[in-house]
């Protein structure tokens, strides 16, 4: 629980602090993961817009850095998270 603390003290909407704990507990030791909008969505109970305005604000905040991913033909996949 530790490494929650700065996020529990941070200015952080509790969309935000719900969507960046879910990263964080999916992350691997290199702090990337790469759940999709879907599975957050499903996971955390959550609308995809509210999903999609939280990933917006952690990585406007500097706190994620969103890379995105795609398929060997083009099309895209789940983003990659990287816990910044």
């Amino acid at each position: 629980m530790p490494y929650f603390t700065d996020i529990y003290q941070a200015d952080l909407s509790h969309r935000e602090k719900a969507v960046y704990q879910y990263l964080k507990d999916r992350a691997d030791m290199g702090g990337s993961c790469w759940p999709g909008v879907r599975t957050i969505m499903k996971d955390l109970n959550l609308s995809r817009r509210t999903v999609q305005r939280a990933l917006a604000d952690l990585e406007r905040r500097r706190i994620i850095r969103r890379q995105p991913r795609y398929r060997e033909n083009g099309s895209e996949t789940s983003n990659l998270y990287i816990m910044e």
